[in-house]
């Protein structure tokens, strides 16, 4: 089984598009949020960058992935990954793997992919926060590894995350890129509730693959994290749903809990990037020992 330390994909390309979606959300958040962590207080959001300057790399990205981001896409996919374990190792190794993408052309930040999951477990621990919910900020991009496990761009990775089989709502970004989907024309698939039914919960609908979705069937399957937990790391990219207030008529009432949780969350991963540097190893003891309250010493990714 292989840890994959020979990886030939262009990381630093991924990466680009990857942090450029993550300007786009912190550039759209809406005001409705009124729980800000401490953190954030004297953040000065004039140092990110314009969010025009990001419009015309992240539509092209956005384009591809509303186009080919369908139902049957979506079932071929999780049949796959359920078939076979790509690699077995601790966290904290897939956190050093993740770490290989870095974005050399990013002119806004050096930060590597470990320093910003340290960077957000580290303010949300300063918040005096759970530490299961230290947890879920040291762990919760993880999932980008798929982009080693035979992804097949950037679409199936990163980007927000909307509900394939029914109508996708008009608050999705770049909504009209959706018209070259397949099921955007189809006749079940295109309405209201497509293949669902009102008010069947979030745990029965298929949201959009990518890192949120593999890194929480992983979490789900193999860590002891609470509920809140696993609804952080399923839907933080989920933002038609968390932030546009979509899909309501899907909710059954646990699922407002879960929102909750994932507001919570959110700023600690859109704010808490910073160009000052940081040392994991300075806490990996601490995060270790948290660590191995909540995952296997060897988890089957």
């Amino acid at each position: 089984m292989s840890t994959l330390t020979d990886i030939p994909r262009k990381a630093t390309d991924f990466e680009y598009i990857s942090d450029a979606i993550d300007e786009v959300n912190i550039l759209k958040k809406s005001s409705e949020w009124d729980g800000s962590p401490r953190f954030n207080e004297d953040k000065d959001k004039s140092k990110f960058r314009q969010y025009e300057t990001a419009c015309n790399r992240v539509k092209a990205f956005y384009k591809e992935q509303h186009e080919k981001q369908t139902l049957e896409f979506n079932l071929q996919i999780r049949s796959k990954f359920r078939k076979q374990i790509r690699a077995r190792m601790s966290v904290w190794e897939a956190m050093e793997l993740l770490n290989t993408l870095v974005d050399d052309s990013d002119p806004d930040t050096s930060l590597s992919q470990i320093e910003h999951l340290v960077q957000t477990a580290e303010a949300i621990r300063r918040d005096g926060k759970p530490e299961w919910m230290q947890v879920v900020g040291l762990v919760h991009d993880l999932g980008k590894l798929l982009f080693f496990f035979g992804s097949e761009g950037q679409w199936d990775v990163v980007g927000d995350t909307f509900v394939v089989g029914c109508k996708f709502p008009e608050t999705i970004i770049y909504h009209e890129t959706f018209n070259g989907n397949l099921d955007f024309h189809h006749p079940i698939y295109s309405t209201e509730c497509g293949i669902y039914e009102p008010g069947c919960g979030l745990d029965k609908v298929m949201i959009s693959w990518g890192h949120d979705e593999y890194l929480y069937q992983i979490c789900k399957a193999q860590s002891t994290l609470p509920q809140e937990g696993l609804a952080m790391i399923r839907y933080h990219s989920f933002y038609p749903w968390h932030r546009e207030g979509a899909y309501r008529h899907l909710m059954e009432t646990k699922d407002y809990q879960a929102l909750d949780a994932v507001k919570a969350f959110n700023p600690y991963d859109l704010y808490s990037k910073t160009d000052e540097r940081t040392d994991p190893n300075e806490v990996r003891p601490y995060y270790e020992k948290l660590i191995a309250n909540y995952f296997p010493s060897q988890v089957e990714w």
